[in-house]
């Protein structure tokens, strides 16, 4: 059942932010996924951006696109399989940067995890990879079309290891927002970052709102900077408030598996931060134990419910695989 989108969300209820478009039901990180999201009622939509050899970016979960295209049965790019560490991990596979964007736009995109989602196989090898340019004109269309803003929420893939090989994000980015027109402290756009370094060179570079995101454990991968958890204490929101618009934490660090509340979202607000967190996703493998339907990994538990403890905690926005949910459960509490 699809959320019937207001025709102007309620400036203080929660953004719902399609998590790589409505990808527990299309393919992610297609213009299908993105189209569906905003059908549902979607407020952001929100590309992964990592870059071609050739400067480009493009939209995809990791610069690895051994997963998400069909690279790995296209025999003329055989010989472009290799090794690489990127973040301190080793990955073998097919990488962005290694073709142009005329070689990626051969390629069609595939489900991620087919294991849990095998009903998005059916769209395996429909849909090209699209350009950040390309998502920009949907949205704005969209816009036209359904008369509410649709937003975009980029985020910046591995910037320091792709500063690394000499194709560094932030100017390009900044580029393609201010030709979009998108380069204000109002535009319809959250820029994140799981580094500091990349946020931090962004805010001398445009007005445009960054979000730091916080993962439950471990830190950011350009080390010089805190672990997450000190980034989380009151000092360590302090300072990212100094960069940054907001905070996107794993959803843990909002409410507990076991539903208990945290201090983050009081504390965050206290220094002017907002929160977003991430991710909420359908599948009884995503979902708290309290909240799965069933022992299937597959079946879909109470999301819903999920989504409501999180506002109740306050966010100002989430992001999720599942958009009508994330819209249904807003609009209940907005009544």
């Amino acid at each position: 059942m699809i959320a019937a989108p207001a025709a102007a969300k309620d400036a203080t209820m929660p953004i719902v932010i399609a998590h790589r478009g409505a990808s527990g039901e299309r393919p992610e990180h297609t213009l299908a996924a993105y189209n569906l999201a905003i059908d549902q009622g979607a407020d952001f939509i929100e590309p992964d951006l990592v870059m071609t050899r050739d400067g480009q970016f493009v939209a995809r979960h990791e610069n690895d696109i051994t997963d998400t295209t069909d690279i790995a049965s296209r025999p003329e790019f055989k010989d472009r399989k290799t090794a690489k560490v990127i973040d301190g991990k080793k990955h073998s596979g097919w990488f962005t940067e290694d073709f142009t964007l005329a070689e990626l736009k051969t390629l069609r995109a595939k489900e991620r995890l087919p294991l849990l989602r095998s009903a998005n196989k059916a769209y395996d090898g429909q849909f090209e990879i699209p350009t950040l340019r390309e998502i920009i004109a949907f949205a704005k269309e969209a816009s036209k079309k359904t008369g509410r803003t649709i937003g975009i929420y980029p985020e910046t893939k591995h910037p320091s290891y792709f500063a690394g090989i000499g194709l560094p994000m932030e100017a390009l980015l900044v580029a393609e927002l201010k030709a979009a027109g998108w380069d204000r402290a109002d535009a319809p756009v959250f820029i994140q970052s799981f580094e500091v370094n990349n946020l931090e060179a962004l805010r001398r570079l445009t007005k445009a709102p960054l979000i730091q995101l916080l993962d439950a454990e471990g830190g950011p991968a350009d080390a010089a900077h805190p672990s997450y958890a000190a980034m989380i204490t009151p000092e360590g929101l302090k300072a990212i408030a100094a960069y940054a618009t907001g905070i996107g934490p794993h959803k843990s660090l909002v409410v507990r598996n076991d539903g208990t509340v945290t201090a983050l979202v009081t504390d965050a607000h206290a220094v002017g931060l907002k929160v977003h967190p991430w991710t909420f996703r359908a599948e009884n493998f995503f979902l708290p134990g309290g909240l799965r339907a069933g022992i299937n990994p597959t079946g879909h538990g109470r999301l819903d419910e999920e989504i409501s403890r999180h506002i109740a905690a306050g966010v100002d926005g989430f992001f999720t695989d599942f958009p009508y949910i994330g819209a249904q459960a807003r609009d209940r509490h907005k009544r």
